[in-house]
């Protein structure tokens, strides 16, 4: 098919059936045209018909590929939505879809350059139920400048098409890959189909060519395209895993590394073979623990210049006659012009409401002030004294009624602090503004009498009281309510002092919000320095789009205005919202020479301003953009000029300012006529700024900022950029630091907040020496930037969206500029768009929020999600860490607009965003994980010297000596335990053994020994005439008193007893099965059972789920005659088989263990001395009665001990939760047995029933020892909260404890009624990773505590190993729990002859010391500490701390983790996370949890689970699966079964709502 040497069709195009091929150099022209976009239909048939002329007679393919390294990587995607570049709708949103203000087309073409140059990677897409896919209604948000446009389909949207895919491959150790594709598409297809069809070519190995060897695979055109497009994926990660085995074979077996059977397993893949590009070297260093330092990069460019000094401005002019104050202003020209136009105010419709006039104002801020002083009284005291704060909350479209309160304010020498009109009790920041309200001491709120009335209401009437806010008195500031004052009183006018005049909010990054204090005297100044740098004169008009009641729109148009008699149309929001050019109009209308406006406002009216003609701007001297500090308001400036340069805009008049909150105007370009340099402009590499170092770069490079400059510094000011962290050392000339800015112009201080006061108010920058530069102190501006040549200011990012990522600084405008570059008008809002960081793991990490349309595909958003990650990290060369998608309309807006960024980024730190979409990108981002600690290999003699040199003793301890405890036991005399009934049935025949309750807490049945002999005799009869001796029979009974009498049965008949559990009626088809397994392992030649259960055996539902008629001999015992029985069975030697214990372990294996019958009698004298059994103790159980302790306590100890046991079966508590209690409390019992599932069900069913117990006579009193059986660590958490929840009904908490017990000895640990409560130590987290234990104090960071697993029994040794030299371990060192003791099993049986692979599980020696003993390996990570506490031999007590399953434990980084642990942290990090586990599959870490609540809280959960494992554990999550309750498979000891929650995973039968794989 292929030339010898030719190789690969690099482009797919759409023709007819008939192939063809393009050279690489082409297709890719031909590729870049069509992607242009402007190119219409017949001019693309055209070129299109031009471009393939001179290929379509010939098949061949000229291209070489010698230079290309990299394996073939495809994506197909045939259901695209790129819009047509023909169609209609493309032209009528070709205007109104950009946004300028973060619009420059260089960055544009930057980006898109970017993403071309990246190879599409396929990335794996989260998997979502269906119902989560719905998204809430929410009425599509139109943003101003989103004229919604009618979306018409795409002719061919979403059909998928045939497609057939030939390929050819080489055998094994070929040199070269050669691949041809033919698409067979219809020709109808419009270009954007082709583009997105485009094949990325990523590598292709070598350079001979042996003959090829051909092998094809064909999709049939009936296979959905996704279906193709995942199995092609699946088809090159084998290659990635295995490239040796390249000959491929059909489709089901595609994959090489990991069995593909489903589509989780594929898209693990996906996963992995993203992983496995290289990441870009890290830049901090690893740290080891908690250990970090920076590294530099050698290759970071460095400042070079020379160290700047401080830039003055112009001196301060002297003005004669200029008003002392601005009270003084307002009085002179509301007496000498009171006709004279002050503010005119306007409706939603433009037109002027109201115009006040100086007369007016002066009048009316009288009146309200001498209402203030007098007429607010609280018993007889008045109300307000000059100087207390007073509120103003007024809304943004009554400048009028916000002017008179202000200026009000200052004629009663009160302090207006201006805030927001609170909408909603739940506004974003709310709570912020409460706080800042209450430190003020505000007591009194003024507003206006409409804006009152929509407040929100309490039930009494009054305006409710808003979450964190103090009890506000609200006034409201209309005529009738404000009173005129007598003729002879007159407000104090008096000189500006340094007294504060008014109080303006802030909102600091992290969302909390500061008073800033003006004084009176810096409000004058500020006044003076305006008007003299923007030239303003008494009676001109100056339009304001700005809020009134802050920054540049409070300085210039209540403020300056006022000083210089003039003339403000004030333009509100909503009015901005309804008509974007209203500001242009009424400049027009009203021949306005200055208008203060937003970049945001200029890009609004460039959407609407084709309708007009008749505009002109010719009598505009100034522009001012009070946002030119933001580095991308150049582009709405130059688009704005752009357009309206032909209606009379000059270009000079557009004057870009900067300020901020605490220094006021920091800088402002003058206007023309004031002879200043022509305007700058600096073309910035972005990668100098991110190491806060400038160099010009040219146009052409990819990542630049262009910046224009703001002018010159203000008048009387002195300026100076110091380093932004650390010690404030002025910066060199070619370095960007923290503008700061000293005058008499600036805020003073943060209202009550001394400290912080300090730091920004009063910083003293030091030359390079330490040298302070002079004693006046600087104010820190908040802006970032430099001072450029004609020393105008430059600012390229402000502290609020600094992000500083490995080191290196990135602004979050940049960002957003960045990804509102990658089209993404089909899938997100424009201006929707929050960038911050978020801490975790010692570094800064980037989260981008976007509001997605109701109409976006899953599709299409995730694909521009990995588009918009892609060219972040091309152009800013940082990782994203998180990229979510939410609901329209759902992000927190900030008062006037725009999204309230701090409050995003609390709600996704909180798990409240509820996004839609989310890509977190971990392992591409997190580069500074730890590294893990490199074992030293020492031996185990080293290890003794160790302990000995360190005055350790070896980690050794053992219960008491059963051979010298003398009690008076009968049982001992006999070797087996059926001996022991016998003996009972005549000694004692009527004494009561067993009673077994029901869920209604009555009596079900009860056995006296008697009973229990001659019921077991029957079942022996039964089975000697049918079974031969020694052989294994199954039994099959629910727990009750049948189970019991048939294993004494079976010992009585020389059987072998398996006891299983029963299968679970509803739930066939998965206990099913784990009963067959059981018998088909066990070998049992019979199953005894009840007639109920042998018919559902075999049932035609059985039938569905295992091979029935495999079944062996199935009798059942309910009706069995009374014959009596021959000779009992005797076994030759105690050393024999007694019964099989099957248990499944967590991690999913089967393992049946032997217990001879010497090791059943010695356990039951072990259990019976530790608990101090006697036939006259009651002892209540509540276990499952079929493996380990939980069958010993049911089944041997009342027959070896003669007490009696009151049996509660667990599976009763599901219909009765109180029922073990009430037994343990009407049976007054001292000792009981439960499981954690049962404690569990105890404490989220009865937690809140408590006092109804108490009522029904429940008392707990009586239990001396209540202990928790369990093979695991001890779950404090769950003891605790029992204990305390039952405290009020008596329960001592000395009382819980836990056992201890495994596979290889089941009873190894019991509390028992005597010796010391069982202690608790604290651990440290970081170190038991490493396999040491570090003790710590209670509550240290990364503490971790661990209980006591009660008293080691009489009889069993304890000895700590090393898990790899097997030599002894010292004291509080961690290692492997070995026992040794008379009751251990024997040995695993295993079908298929495995035993010498566990033979040292049970007998195993150590390699160093005491190597005589024969020790039995439990499996289980643990440690020994020797305790001041005395045990009852008058002994220091050794306790023993169990970690963890080591089968289980997480091997991940070089390091041992517990999944416990991690799930633990997990479980903690969110209210609705109800429980969760981890597992690993191919080294990536999975984690699934279970939602309790609302499906939309889902996808919060992706990023916290991340958040939390990193932080805690130092661990990336590969993949996070979020199900409903109740899905993680647990077993009948409450203990997860991970492994068989992954086989579910793995094998696509979880129904997750959610799964997310982690970048």
């Amino acid at each position: 098919l292929v030339p010898h040497g030719a190789s690969l069709m690099t482009h797919l195009s759409v023709v007819p059936p008939s192939s063809l091929s393009l050279s690489l150099s082409d297709s890719l022209y031909f590729s870049v045209s069509v992607c242009t976009g402007d190119i219409t239909q017949k001019g693309y048939e055209k070129k299109r018909g031009k471009l393939l002329a001179p290929y379509i007679p010939q098949i061949q393919v000229k291209q070489n590929l010698k230079t290309l390294h990299s394996l073939l990587i495809f994506s197909f995607s045939a259901s695209t939505q790129a819009v047509l570049p023909g169609s209609k709708h493309n032209k009528s949103r070709a205007a109104n879809t950009r946004d300028e203000r973060f619009r420059s087309d260089l960055h544009t073409e930057a980006v898109q350059a970017a993403l071309a140059k990246y190879k599409e990677r396929k990335m794996p897409m989260p998997s979502k139920r269906r119902s989560v896919l719905v998204q809430s209604s929410v009425e599509a948000c139109t943003p101003p400048g989103e004229t919604p446009a009618p979306e018409d389909p795409l002719p061919n949207q979403g059909r998928e098409y045939p497609l057939v895919v030939l390929v050819v491959s080489l055998k094994q150790h070929t040199d070269l890959f050669s691949f041809l594709f033919l698409s067979v598409l219809p020709s109808s297809i419009s270009p954007p189909y082709l583009i997105n069809l485009s094949i990325c070519l990523s590598t292709c190995l070598f350079s001979t060519v042996p003959t090829p060897t051909c092998s094809i695979i064909y999709f049939h055109p009936d296979i959905p395209l996704f279906h193709v497009r995942i199995s092609l994926h699946t088809f090159f990660l084998s290659m990635l895993i295995s490239p040796n085995l390249f000959s491929f074979h059909p489709l089901p077996c595609l994959c090489v590394g990991v069995p593909v059977n489903s589509r989780v397993s594929s898209k693990i893949q996906q996963l992995l073979n993203t992983l496995k590009r290289p990441k870009r070297p890290p830049l901090r260093e690893f740290f080891v623990d908690d250990f970090e330092e920076l590294l530099d990069d050698p290759n970071q460019p460095k400042p070079e210049g020379q160290h700047m000094s401080p830039l003055e401005g112009e001196p301060l002019g002297v003005v004669t006659n200029w008003p002392p104050s601005l009270s003084a202003a307002l009085q002179r020209w509301g007496t000498t012009q009171p006709k004279s136009p002050c503010l005119t105010a306007l409706d939603n419709a433009g037109k002027p409401v109201y115009t006040l006039t100086y007369g007016k104002l002066w009048t009316r801020s009288q009146k309200l002030a001498y209402t203030l002083l007098n007429k607010l009284s609280t018993r007889n005291e008045p109300l307000l004294m000059p100087g207390d704060r007073v509120a103003l909350v007024f809304p943004n479209n009554d400048p009028v009624m916000f002017m008179v309160a202000f200026y009000g304010c200052l004629l009663a020498e009160l302090v207006p602090v201006p805030i927001e009109v609170p909408l909603t009790r739940k506004d974003a920041g709310s709570q912020q503004i409460g706080f800042l309200l209450g430190s003020c001491g505000v007591t009194l709120a003024l507003t206006t009498d409409a804006c009152q009335k929509g407040l929100p209401k309490a039930q009494t009437g009054e305006v409710a009281t808003f979450k964190g806010w103090p009890r506000l008195l609200w006034f409201v500031t209309d005529g009738k309510h404000v009173v005129k004052p007598p003729k002879d009183w007159h407000p104090p006018i008096r000189e500006a002092s340094n007294d504060i005049a008014y109080i303006e909010y802030k909102t600091s990054k992290e969302g909390s919000t500061m008073g800033i204090t003006v004084s009176n005297s810096a409000m004058l100044a500020h006044c003076h320095a305006l008007t003299q740098a923007c030239g303003y004169t008494e009676s001109e008009t100056i339009t304001n789009v700005l809020d009134f009641k802050r920054e540049a729109g409070l300085w210039h148009g209540v403020l300056t205005s006022v000083m210089n008699r003039m003339h403000v149309i004030s333009i509100p929001y909503s009015l901005m919202k309804v008509n974007p050019l209203s500001w242009i109009q009424k400049v027009h209308s009203y021949k306005a020479r200055v208008a203060v406006v937003k970049s945001r406002d200029m890009h609004w009216s460039l959407l609407a301003q084709r309708d007009q003609r008749d505009i002109s701007l010719s009598s505009l001297r100034m522009l001012i953009v009070a946002d030119g500090a933001n580095p991308w308001s150049i582009s709405s400036c130059d688009a704005f000029l752009n357009v309206f340069q032909a209606r009379g805009l000059r270009p000079e008049v557009i004057c870009p300012c900067a300020s901020s909150s605490e220094a006021m105007t920091v800088a402002i370009r003058r206007p023309p006529e004031m002879g200043v340099p022509p305007p700058g402009k600096a073309v910035l590499s972005m990668g100098g700024l991110s190491h806060s170092v400038i160099r010009v770069d040219t146009e052409e490079k990819l990542s630049v900022l262009t910046v224009q400059d703001v002018g010159q510094v203000m008048p009387g000011a002195l300026v100076c950029v110091v380093r932004v962290e650390g010690t404030p050392y002025l910066c060199q000339t070619d370095e960007v630091g923290e503008i700061c800015i000293s005058s008499g112009t600036t805020g003073v201080a943060y209202y009550g907040l001394p400290g912080m006061t300090k730091n920004i108010f009063e910083t003293i920058p030091v030359t390079s020496s330490g040298v302070p530069i002079g004693d006046k102190p600087f104010t820190r501006t908040s802006l970032l930037g430099f001072v450029g040549p004609d020393s105008l200011m430059f600012v390229v990012g402000k502290m609020d969206g600094l992000m500083v990522v490995s080191g290196r600084r990135h602004n979050a405008d940049d960002v957003v500029a960045t990804a509102l570059a990658v089209e993404p008008m089909k899938f997100v809002y424009r201006g929707r768009i929050a960038v911050f960081s978020v801490s975790v793991l010692h570094d800064e990490r980037i989260v981008v929020v976007a509001e997605q349309r109701p109409d976006a595909s899953e599709e299409d958003s995730f694909q521009w999600m990995s588009r918009v990650l892609q060219a972040i990290d091309s152009i800013h060369q940082v990782g994203v860490y998180c990229l979510a998608l939410v609901p329209a309309n759902t992000l927190p807006k900030a008062p006037l607009g725009g999204i309230h960024i701090s409050e995003t980024k609390q709600r996704f730190l909180e798990g409240a965003l509820h996004p839609c979409n989310v890509l977190m990108c971990p392992h591409t981002c997190v580069t500074n994980l730890p590294k893990p600690r490199q074992k030293q290999p020492v031996g185990p003699a080293s290890m003794i010297v160790g302990n000995l040199v360190a005055g350790k003793r070896i980690a050794q301890a053992c219960g008491r000596d059963v051979a010298q405890l003398e009690d008076n036991d009968q049982a001992r005399k006999f070797l087996y335990i059926q001996d022991v009934l016998q003996w009972r049935a005549q000694a004692t025949p009527d004494h009561p053994l067993f009673l077994v309750l029901n869920a209604k807490g009555t009596v079900a049945s009860t056995a006296s020994c008697l009973q229990l002999h001659k019921r077991a005799e029957r079942v022996a009869v039964a089975l000697m005439g049918r079974l031969n001796t020694g052989d294994h029979v199954a039994l099959v009974y629910p727990p009750g008193i049948d189970l019991i009498a048939t294993f004494y049965g079976c010992l009585y008949a020389g059987c072998v007893p398996v006891t299983v559990r029963p299968p679970h009626p509803q739930n066939l088809a998965t206990t099913l099965p784990t009963v067959k397994m059981i018998v088909e392992v066990s070998k049992s030649v019979c199953i005894l059972t009840t007639q109920a259960i042998m018919k559902l055996l075999k049932s035609k539902e059985a039938a569905a789920a295992v091979d029935i008629k495999s079944w062996p001999m199935v009798l059942d015992t309910d009706d069995l005659p009374r014959k009596k029985s021959p000779q009992m069975y005797k076994p030759p030697t105690p050393e024999m088989l007694a019964y099989l214990d099957f248990s499944v372990s967590t991690t999913g294996i089967l393992a049946g263990v032997k217990m001879s019958h010497a090791a059943t009698s010695a356990l039951c004298r072990s259990i019976k001395l530790q608990c101090e059994l006697y036939p006259s103790r009651q002892i209540a159980i509540c276990l499952d009665p079929y493996c380990g302790l939980g069958f010993a306590l049911w089944c041997l100890c009342s027959v070896y001990s003669g007490h009696q046991s009151i049996l509660v079966p667990p599976l009763e508590l599901e219909s009765n939760a109180s029922l073990w209690l009430a037994a343990v409390s009407q049976y007054k019992v001292r000792v009981t047995f439960c499981s954690y599932s049962v404690m569990e069900m105890c404490t989220k069913g009865l937690g809140s029933q408590t006092e109804a117990l108490r009522l029904r006579n429940v008392n707990l009193s009586c239990v001396r020892t209540c202990m928790v059986v369990a093979e695991e660590r001890p779950r404090i958490a769950l003891t605790q909260s029992f204990s305390k929840i039952f405290k009020d009904l008596g329960l001592s908490p000395r009382a819980v404890s836990t056992t201890f017990g495994c596979r290889v000895n089941v009873a190894i640990c019991l509390q028992g009624t005597a010796g010391p409560d069982p202690t608790t130590v604290y651990v440290d987290m970081r170190a038991l990773r490493h396999d040491r234990v570090r003790l710590v104090e209670r509550g240290s960071p990364h503490s971790l505590p661990l209980m006591e697993s009660g008293k080691i029994l009489p009889g069993v040794k304890v000895i700590i190993a090393n898990t790899e030299t097997k030599g002894p371990l010292g004291d509080s060192h961690l290692g492997e729990i070995w026992v040794s003791s008379p009751h251990n099993a024997t040995g695993y049986y295993t079908v298929y002859g495995e035993e010498a692979l566990h033979a040292d599980h049970f007998n195993t020696k150590l390699s160093f010391g005491d190597t005589q003993t024969v020790w039995a390996r439990t499996g289980y990570l643990g440690f020994l500490r020797r305790t001041e506490l005395t045990d009852a031999s008058g002994e220091r007590h050794d306790a023993l701390y169990v970690v963890g399953s080591l089968d289980e434990t997480l091997e991940l980084r070089g390091m041992r983790y517990h999944p416990i642990d991690i799930e633990t942290s997990v479980i903690r990090s969110h209210k609705s996370i109800a429980e969760c586990a981890v597992f690993t599959w191919t080294n990536l870490l999975v984690v699934v949890v279970e939602l309790e609540g609302s499906e939309q809280e889902a996808l919060d959960l992706v990023a916290l689970v991340t958040n939390v494992v990193l932080e805690e554990h130092y661990l990336i999550v590969g993949v996070v699966v979020v199900v409903d309750p109740g899905v993680i498979p647990i077993n009948s000891r409450g203990e997860k079964q991970r492994m068989h929650l992954r086989d579910g995973f793995l094998a696509d039968q979880l129904d997750p709502i959610y799964v997310a794989y982690n970048m």
